[in-house]
Order: C-alpha cells, then structure tokens, then sequence
C-alpha cells in the first residue's frame, strides 16, 4: 500500500486512545518512539511487514463477520461466544442442549464442525485507487459510474482470488477517496473446540447487554484446519490443524487500570463521515423504525419459542441477533441525544464550509455537500417502502430464503461480472451453505406469525410506496383473518421449507421454479422482481455519492490539518487504548474491572442471571488456582479500556504492549453506542472478558488439562481428557 495513504501523512498522535482505528499501514507511519512511550514493547515492524505482507497483525483473522485471534500454532481461535452460536446451535438438540449445557471436544476428534465456517487470513494490502477511478467513462451519468467501478472492483477481486483458497475484497475509504485491495487467505475447515454454557456466555442476557458493569464471559475457541500439505481445505477427517504463524500467547498475568492496550480487528461500519443531515435522517427515522418493527418480531419469536423446547432452539440465533440490533438502536438514539452528536458535527460541518468558502480550491466542495443534501430530501416519500424491502430478512425465514431463490435464479442467467456480488459464483457455495444451514432456524408457527405482521405493514403503506407483490398476493385491504388463511394456504403449498426441495430449488432458473406452481415461490417471484429494481435505485444514489461525497471528504481532510481515521469498512483495524473506567453521569464513577463475585452477587437462579451449577460448586469450593488478581483478591470476569471500536470488533484480541492476550472484546458500555457517529472519549469505552477468567473456567470449572497445555499455561504435552 503507498505510504500516502489516506493522501495524508501521518504524523504522531498527540494522546494514546482516542478516536482512530488504525490501518496497519498507519501504524508503521507512526513515530517508533511515541509508540514505545505509549507502552508498545515490540517493533512497529513486527507488527506488520509490508514486505511480507504479514506480521503479527495476521493473527486477528476474520471469522464470519466477527472477529478473532489465533492463541496457539496449532490453530486455535479465540473469539466470542455470540460469534460462534451457529455452530453451537447446528448440533443441538432438545435431546442435547449445547447452547443451554455447553461443549467442551475431549479431543481432536470429537471437535464439531460448523457448516459454512470461515477464517480469513490477512495477506497483504494493495492502493488501487487510480485504477478504480480510470474505470470510470468520460461523461457517464451515476448509474454508469456505479456500475464501472462495481465491475473493476469485481474484475480486481477475480485476478486476486486465482490463488487457490484466495479470497479478496476492494474496500472503499472515504466513500471512494481511496480504493484498497484486501487479500487474505480462506480457511474452510472450522471446528468448535470449547463453548462455555450459555448462561455464562450470555450471562445478564439483554438486561445487561451494552451496560456496565458487565460479568459474561462472552468468549469461546474454535480450531482451523487444513489439508495435510497446509492447504485450505473443505471438512475431511484426514485434515490438520492450520499452522499458524503469528498467534497471540496468553498473558496469564491479565491487566490492571492504566495499562496500555490495543484492540485489533475487522470493524463493520461506522457514520462518522456522513453529513449532519444524514445523520439526523437516522436518527429521526431508521433507528425508531428498527426498534418499532424488531420489538415486533421478537415478541413473535418468545411467545411462540416459549410454546415449544424445539421451537426455542430454532428461533434462538434469530431472536439473538434481533436483540442486539433492537437494543442497539435504542442505544444510538441516546446517544446522539446525550452526546448532542449531530449538533457537534453540524458545528464541525460549517467551520468547513467557513474555511472552503475562503479557500478558492475547495469550492468543488461546497457544490458537492450541497447537492448531498438535497438528494437526501428527495428520499422521503418511499422511505417507509424501501425500508420494509430492505428489512425481508429479518422477518419471516420462509419469505426471506424464497425471495434469495427468486434472486439466484434471475441472477445467474446473467453473465458473472453482471450480477450482484452476493450471487457472483465466489459466494454460490456461501450462499448454498446458508440455505441448508436455516433448516435449524425455521419454526412454522412463528413463520406464519412474522409474514403476517410484514403484510400488514405492507397493507398500511401509502398510496406511493405500495409493495405490489403482497397486493396481488393477499390483497391491498384484506382483514387479517383473510390474511391469515391465505398465509395457512401458502405455507401448506410451498416446498421452500422443505430441506431436500429447496437445495433443489438452488440450482434451478426462474422459469423452472414458476413451473413448480408453488404459491410461497409465485409471491417471492413477485417480490423479488421489486427488490431488484429498489436496488438499482440504490446503485444510482450510490455513484452519485462515489461522485460527490469524496469531494467533500478531501476538503473535511485537508481543514484538519491532522489524521483522521476513516470510518470502518471491515478491514483490519487498530486501536490504542488504556484500561479506565468512566463516569456515566454525575455522581457516578464506573471502575474498570469486575470479578467473580458479581457474578455471585447478580445470581438469582432465574434468567437471565442463572450462573451454572458446575460454576457454582468451584466458587463455593474456592478452587481459584493462581487466576485471583492481586489487587482485587478475587476473579477478575471483565474490564474496560477506551479503545475506538463498533460492530465487528466482537471477538477483537485485546492485547497488551509485548502482543500478549490479555482479553476478548466482545461489547461497548451504554453510552458509547453512538459512537459510531461521533467519538466521545469521557465515555467510549468497550469491554473485553479478562483472560483470565477464560483460563479460570478452562481449568478450574472445565478441568480442560489438555486445551490448557496446548495453550502453554500448562507445562506438559497435552493429553486426552474428559470433562468434569
């Protein structure tokens, strides 16, 4: 990658946390003497080499949306508990509970394979900004801009991935100031090796999820494999474990307050480059639609889950992820109110605007800003249509899988480098794992249910945003009893649900599954077609924004005079951090740690706060081993630093200066949800479970002998075991 990335030069930073995450490009940029001021005892360089195009940064892998970091050479994985529950959730059953008992593998052997798994191995990083943008024909309008530099993005991947286990994205800076080729390598064989039972993994459930203090021990540890000469590999029982070559040991001597750390991962998506009018449009509208429509959906889910211990197991990752973004929205709409996010970077905006207006080159910027605001006027009066189709698969399981069917099929009549990214044959085997895989996430009397409630929100739409396909389908004004019966029809019609039908519907064209006369499959032909055309819309408001937005983003850059981090886009990221509490409001002062016995303290023997009974009995035994922290006497469960993270960073290696684990971030505190939009540093604070209560419940609760000397916590080679 050019050393001018970000077309800045970096220069020190002033503070060590605050906000910034990092590329490791970045990071080598930095002053080397700064940085072992801060705390960092290794050489930038070792870090990562852009030489090698590795380092110790090649560590934190991707896994599947989250993040995660290797902590052996023997490929294991630590990441959290809420990153795994799908493999957790594919091998249990009422008749063996996993997600409620736990699952510790005895062996190599008897480590549970999770369909559809990943690991992504950073490899290398590469500016293409020159080449996107020469892709770009004179002249064209915003839907052609989009589509050349969506076809060199997809023509840049496809010379990238003709390595063998190769798998590339374009990432885009800035809203497209800057185009970096990302290349990793894909590990296919992932196993599960160690789940603590949920009511540790979950502990506090969503009454604490996003608060402080915080007593889960949100982590669990996965295995990569490989074929035996090294090479990436689907499951075979003939597989090895990955050799890994950068991995994190363990800092069994944990942190205490004060202590330098870094948080390293793959964060998804942050909005701190939007304007402050965009911003307002999700907090006047997106964030209280989602708590309106996914309140819905799971209230749907509980009542109908709680009717049936098989039902509960099915819609229990569903009802998970619908949680956190529920309880996340509320979290950013307090945030922007308490933090006045949107009032700041108003006043931030308009100091550029102030400074453009007097500095004759940048007054390109000035048109461009104005024209993004105007475009998003424009937006209102479908918002409420586009929200519901964009939102199909959150809802009814059923509706969603055959819409994804009707979008296959349209989509593979065309040639590769036309269709969407999702149905580009790179993910045709992502895409088949997952149809097969929502077999365990289907509970028919909670499908009918959550179709239903999309109807009827469909039905209330105005007369400018109707979704045609449910009008035809179940009628513009039909009651809901009508609804109802013709949902009963459809759901006794259809093969979608059916496992080998619908593998079978995979493959098929759009003409094939209209022969098939199945009614779920006629509706979701209908609502695909209308999907489709939402998304060019979408890709014509997108190029028009890859022309305007890094116009207004190269003035934004040059007013600061000083780095800026750009928001995430799920590349490899880090944060400089030290441990700390914080003071939520007056009068209150938050510590940074938490122990075990607030985990005692906060056990009521109900849920969410039902601590396991092989838990309970190692606490009353007081069998500690050498996992107490001096300071604190006790356990420590949690701790606080003030690093920049957001979604994705679930499963981020905390690691202290030496590049020693000392913790897995796996949330942010309350009032730093709204962080994504704007950095606070009284209260950005995320939260990792301390190492050592991971090596506390490993040995002392697990009595995982083997997995501990595979660690290198205990002196030995590892040997067979059996759970206690």
């Amino acid at each position: 990658m050019k050393k001018t990335l970000l077309l800045l030069a970096l220069v020190a930073l002033p503070a060590i946390a605050g906000e910034g995450k990092w590329t490791p490009q970045q990071v080598l940029e930095l002053d080397p003497g700064w940085l072992k001021k801060q705390g960092l005892q290794v050489p930038p360089k070792r870090l990562w080499d852009p030489k090698r195009g590795t380092g110790l940064l090649a560590g934190t892998v991707n896994v599947g949306g989250c993040s995660g970091a290797f902590i052996s050479s023997t490929g294991l994985v630590i990441t959290n508990h809420h990153c795994v529950f799908s493999i957790v959730q594919e091998h249990s059953s009422p008749q063996r509970d996993l997600i409620t008992q736990g699952f510790l593998a005895t062996s190599r052997e008897a480590e549970l394979p999770g369909k559809g798994a990943r690991i992504q191995v950073p490899r290398s990083f590469t500016d293409v900004t020159k080449e996107v943008l020469a892709s770009v024909p004179a002249g064209a309008d915003d839907l052609a801009r989009y589509r050349a530099i969506d076809r060199k993005q997809k023509e840049l991947v496809a010379e990238c991935e003709k390595r063998p286990a190769t798998r590339c994205q374009v990432a885009t800076f800035d809203g497209g100031l800057q185009y970096v080729l990302v290349d990793s390598v894909e590990l296919r064989d992932v196993r599960l090796v160690y789940a603590p039972p949920r009511a540790v993994g979950e502990f506090g459930g969503e009454e604490d999820n996003w608060m402080w203090p915080r007593h889960t021990g949100d982590f669990s540890i996965i295995r990569a494999y490989t074929a035996p000469d090294g090479s990436s590999a689907a499951y075979s029982e003939k597989n090895v474990p990955f050799k890994a070559e950068f991995f994190f040991p363990l800092a069994t001597r944990g942190v205490k307050p004060g202590d330098f750390v870094m948080v390293l991962g793959y964060p998804g998506i942050t909005f701190r480059a939007l304007l402050a009018e965009e911003m307002a449009e999700r907090q006047a509208r997106f964030y209280p639609r989602i708590i309106d429509v996914y309140g819905e959906l799971i209230r749907i889910l509980e009542e109908e889950g709680d009717k049936d211990p098989a039902g509960k197991i099915a819609v229990a990752s569903t009802l998970k992820s619908l949680h956190n973004r529920y309880k996340n929205a509320g979290g950013q709409l307090a945030g922007l109110k308490r933090g006045r996010i949107i009032e700041k970077h108003r006043e931030a905006e308009e100091a550029v605007v102030r400074w453009a207006e007097k500095n004759g080159q940048h007054a390109e910027a000035l048109r461009a800003r104005a024209e993004l605001r105007s475009r998003i006027e424009g937006m209102g009066k479908t918002w409420e249509r586009e929200f519901q189709l964009g939102n199909l698969r959150a809802g009814a399981k059923g509706q969603a899988l055959a819409v994804l069917l009707a979008r296959l099929a349209r989509e593979r009549a065309l040639p590769d480098l036309e269709r969407r990214p999702e149905f580009m044959e790179r993910e045709l085997a992502r895409l088949k794992d997952q149809v097969e895989r929502e077999q365990k996430n289907l509970f028919l009397p909670a499908e009918k249910r959550l179709l239903q409630a999309f109807v009827r929100r469909a039905q209330a739409l105005g007369p400018e945003e109707r979704i045609a396909a449910v009008d035809k389908h179940f009628g513009a004004k039909a009651s809901e009893k009508e609804v109802a019966a013709k949902i009963d029809a459809m759901y006794a019609g259809t093969k979608v649900l059916t496992l080998a039908e619908r593998m079978a519907m995979f493959t098929e064209t759009a003409a094939q599954l209209q022969a098939r006369k199945d009614p779920l499959l006629a509706y979701a032909l209908d609502l695909a077609t209308e999907v489709a055309a939402l998304e060019e819309l979408r890709d014509r408001r997108d190029g028009a924004a890859q022309r305007l937005r890094p116009v207004w983003r190269r003035a934004v850059l040059a007013h600061a005079g000083k780095p800026v981090a750009p928001d995430a886009n799920s590349t490899l990221r880090v944060s400089f951090a030290r441990v700390q509490g914080y003071a939520p409001r007056d009068g209150v002062f938050h510590t940074p740690q938490t122990t075990l016995s607030g985990v005692l303290a906060k056990h009521t023997g109900a849920e969410p706060f039902d601590v396991p009974d092989k838990l309970l009995a190692a606490a009353d035994a007081k069998r500690f081993g050498p996992w107490v922290d001096p300071a604190l006497k006790d356990v420590p469960v949690d701790f606080l630093s003030d690093a920049d993270t957001t979604g994705g960073n679930s499963g981020s290696p905390t690691v202290n200066g030496k590049g020693e684990l000392v913790g897995v971030n796996f949330d942010r505190v309350w009032e730093n949800v709204a962080n994504d939009f704007g950095f606070n540093p009284d209260v950005a604070r995320n939260v990792s479970v301390d190492v050592r209560y991971v090596l506390w419940m490993l040995d002392q609760v697990e009595d995982a002998d083997a997995l501990l000397r595979e660690l290198g916590v205990r002196k030995g080679p590892p040997v067979a075991q059996e759970k206690r």
